[in-house]
């Protein structure tokens, strides 16, 4: 008699579940697909290589050019760009408002404020597809993080603007299309752990020699018990 409500009760809680799904999936797709900056070695004050991941998020166009502009109010002094086969890289300068001094000493009046990549013929990033586009930039601003602002040009005309920045109250996840943002590790907290990464490995280094000798000790004992046995026998 009841069997009817509850197969139309587990219905129900089946479309609901499944519509939420594809909610949770139609939000998370964009944000999974969007321009990104990475680097191993971002130290305020060092050089690093930074590496663009640039996704193609769409099915039926390719991404021809990629535009990424460096912050002028933390100018990077400077940048080199690793060639990418297929792709021309267009370097653009912009003047500083206040000078800068490189590592010689030297002031430096100019730094880069725009990298173009454009794609030659067959070079463009296809649907499902992604390319990397390194820099080496260095001094690195003393700064917690810097904000990279990119264009993604499409095929079919469309340009996707990456230039969110997070706010208070607004995370990165909450954003429709974040920029590119780099987080960069002081100095004294590469010392820092640096110098509790040579305690440990010092400390592990120690405890395997202090096994060894002991197990040569016990081995010792062993073959000295054994000739004492064999020669009361």
């Amino acid at each position: 008699m009841h069997r009817e409500p509850l197969r139309s009760t587990i219905v129900r809680v089946g479309a609901v579940v499944a519509v939420a799904g594809a909610a949770v999936l139609g939000f998370a797709a964009p944000a999974s697909a969007h321009v990104t900056v990475n680097s191993d070695t971002a130290q305020q004050g060092g050089y690093a290589k930074l590496t663009f991941r640039v996704p193609n998020e769409k099915d039926a166009a390719n991404t021809v050019k990629v535009e990424v502009d460096l912050p002028q109010d933390t100018p990077i002094a400077s940048v080199s760009v690793k060639p990418v086969a297929g792709w021309t890289a267009d370097v653009q300068m912009s003047k500083l408002a206040s000078p800068l001094t490189d590592d010689d000493g030297a002031q430096v009046t100019e730094a880069v404020s725009k990298i173009v990549w454009t794609a030659g013929q067959g070079s463009a990033i296809g649907p499902g597809q992604f390319q990397e586009f390194d820099i080496s930039a260095g001094p690195l601003p003393d700064a917690d993080q810097i904000v990279f602002k990119a264009l993604q040009y499409y095929s079919d005309g469309d340009i996707v603007r990456w230039i969110d920045e997070p706010s208070p109250g607004v995370a990165e996840a909450d954003l429709e299309h974040p920029a590119p943002t780099l987080k960069l590790t002081s100095a004294a907290a590469e010392s820092t752990t640096g110098g509790s990464s040579n305690s440990v490995a010092g400390a592990a280094l120690g405890l395997g020699i202090a096994g060894v000798v002991l197990g040569l000790a016990g081995l010792a004992l062993g073959l000295f018990a054994y000739r004492r046995l064999t020669a009361t026998r």
